[in-house]
């Protein structure tokens, strides 16, 4: 798209923000709620969009950018917006969980650029805050590239924050704060100002634009004819082919969680289903599929399109839009009674949920929970439930009905999203996917606020904690769900009893009690284990299996419930089984973050856990 004029070489991808509320609108664009998984994602997606097919390690493909730099994910919440909050974080939660994936980004990744967000973090903007940008992002991870403002920051703290008392101000801080370029044309405007007003010095405007033209030398701006190289004869043919059209439908497939399945329901027989009603404001929909900050798709399946290639069909909306203002109850009822079995297909889209809109509540709209469970009551056949979106629902009373026998969730699964719903459905694909966010009751948002930060629960005041790893209330579903077609099972084959961790002789914790001793470099060399584990396919179908070692470290420093060391997918046939390998890291991986922010490993008991196997790892000195 580049070599016809049609992009640029720079993409302002991926955001690893932490999906830390339900409610948060953008939490569709990011890999979700864990920061372990959110950090291998982070480096995963710049490697892949910045490693150059000619091996050099200098050179960018294209530039990626680690988005939004930092404590950020509130758009618009009861009158609160990005523009005007402050959030307010402790040193512990903004180190163990909204920093790990811009580190990752920088460190593991090498990413060419970090954005700053909108809003403050303790009472400064955040592209106005040198220890942020300057002493963390730049020194401390030492990034290679450079820092951009989210689009019109440097305008909004002055504007809207009113963090300095004139523009050439606010300027001056942005730059001297470590920021290179502005989305907007605000530095533009007042930086001559600011320099000629001796607020910043012309050394500072050079070191800003070096970062930035740097940039722009590693993405092969000033190496001549670019028809001439490595990706030279790229164009829009090579966009839509076939192999491309078709992973787009893998990666929905992979995307897809099955929630529940009673007994047999799921897959679906296309021989022994003669007729299939299928009913819902998402049943029949294109671009909500492509979630948003989308491309251009080659085509689109839609879910009734993926269905009705199978089986006969049935079809109507239900709802005139996911608002669900009125549901066509009856119409609805008389088609699921007639057909072999039901697919509901609901959720939201972008007048829900999207950059700048939160949701208040987390109940599917309108009339949509009437219509599935009336439908659910009439029909004559299994039902599915189908949900599209990005952020989860108390969906309760549908697990607990009888009558919905499958529920499945496929996210925004992009232009093929009909063709793999149908694929999972109708047993073609075994589904894999997991969930990567807790889905709570309603009671949850009512009575926490989104704009409390804090992620550790707090048994003074009720607050009951956020996310998987602190949470401490009733869950609808929780990180980590999802089922299979068969029946998986693990078999522990190696793991160590205990770690002993090297301190000095003369090390205080030698004559006094420690609870933990610091992660540093000096004990932490050499301190691996291997944990191998058997996975067994007892079912009569072949799949793809995530196994996720968690550990749940002593309680001490407020430390998490338990929390994600690794995760591996294995490919296993039916009948047959697989070895899968961790290594574990003791100081990175089993290390904990104190309250002062300083990483420590917790001395005592470590339990290890995949699935429902549990063992004991004692940490000791």
């Amino acid at each position: 798209m580049y070599n016809v004029g049609l992009a640029g070489l720079t993409f302002w991808s991926p955001n690893v923000n932490i999906f830390r509320d339900p409610r948060w609108g953008r939490g569709q664009e990011t890999p979700g709620e864990d920061p372990l998984l959110s950090s291998k994602y982070a480096s995963a997606y710049v490697r892949g969009l910045q490693q150059s097919d000619d091996g050099s390690p200098d050179r960018l493909k294209v530039a990626a950018c680690c988005k939004h730099y930092t404590a950020y994910d509130l758009e618009n919440w009861k009158g609160v917006d990005r523009l005007h909050f402050n959030a307010v974080v402790t040193k512990q939660d903004m180190d163990d969980t909204f920093q790990p994936p811009f580190k990752s980004c920088v460190i593991d990744g090498n990413v060419a650029s970090v954005m700053c967000s909108f809003n403050q973090v303790n009472g400064k903007p955040a592209c106005a805050d040198p220890d942020l940008l300057s002493g963390i992002v730049r020194g401390e991870w030492k990034l290679n590239g450079y820092i951009v403002a989210d689009c019109d920051s440097v305008d909004v703290f002055y504007n809207s924050q009113h963090y300095t008392k004139t523009p050439e101000e606010a300027a001056a801080k942005a730059i001297l704060a470590g920021l290179d370029l502005d989305c907007g044309s605000f530095l533009g405007k007042h930086t001559e100002a600011a320099v000629k007003g001796g607020l910043v010095d012309e050394s500072a405007v050079d070191k800003a634009v070096s970062n930035n033209f740097a940039t722009l030398m590693r993405l092969g701006f000033f190496d001549g004819n670019p028809s001439k190289a490595i990706y030279g004869k790229l164009g829009p043919k090579d966009v839509c082919t076939s192999e491309h059209q078709e992973m787009a439908r893998e990666a929905a497939r992979q995307g897809i969680v099955l929630l529940k399945n009673s007994k047999g329901s799921l897959p679906l027989s296309p021989t022994a289903i003669k007729t299939l009603a299928v009913i819902g404001p998402n049943a029949n929909v294109t671009k909500t599929m492509i979630g948003n900050y989308e491309g251009t798709p080659c085509k689109y399946t839609t879910p009734l399109q993926g269905l009705t290639a199978l089986v006969t069909t049935t079809y109507l909306p239900g709802c005139s839009n996911v608002a669900c203002g009125t549901a066509q109850i009856d119409e609805a009822k008389k088609i699921a009674a007639a057909a072999d079995a039901t697919v509901l297909i609901v959720g939201i889209d972008q007048s829900i949920e999207a950059e700048g809109r939160d949701r208040v509540s987390i109940q599917l709209p309108g009339q949509q929970p009437l219509l599935i469970t009336e439908v659910a009551k009439a029909s004559k056949g299994n039902v599915i439930l189908v949900v599209m979106s990005g952020g989860g629902f108390d969906i309760s009373f549908a697990k607990n009905d009888d009558k919905i026998t499958s529920i499945l969730w496929v996210g925004y699964p992009g232009e093929a999203g009909g063709a793999a719903i149908a694929d999972v459905i109708f047993g073609f694909y075994n589904p894999t996917g997991r969930l990567p966010m807790t889905w709570y009751p309603q009671s949850y948002v009512d009575k926490v606020p989104m704009t409390n930060m804090n992620m550790r629960p707090d048994p003074a005041t009720g607050y009951p904690g956020r996310t998987y790893r602190f949470y401490t209330g009733e869950t609808v579903y929780t990180f980590g769900d999802g089922l299979s077609y068969t029946q998986f099972n693990h078999h522990l084959v190696q793991a160590p009893k205990s770690v002993s961790i090297p301190i000095e002789e003369g090390h205080s914790c030698h004559s006094s009690k420690c609870k933990s001793v610091d992660a540093v470099q000096e004990s932490c060399q050499n301190l691996a284990f291997d944990i191998h584990l058997r996975v067994n396919n007892a079912g009569n179908m072949s799949g793809s299996h995530t196994v996720f070692l968690f550990s749940s470290p002593p309680s001490v420093h407020n430390s998490p419930q338990k929390h994600l060391l690794g995760f591996e997918k294995v490919f296993v046939t039916a009948k047959a089984e697989a070895l899968v390998r961790f290594k574990v890291d003791v100081c990175k991986d089993l290390s904990i973050v104190d309250e002062l922010g300083t990483r420590k490993v917790a001395l005592g008991l470590h339990v290890l856990h995949v699935g429902s196997l549990k063992h004991s790892l004692n940490v000791r000195i």
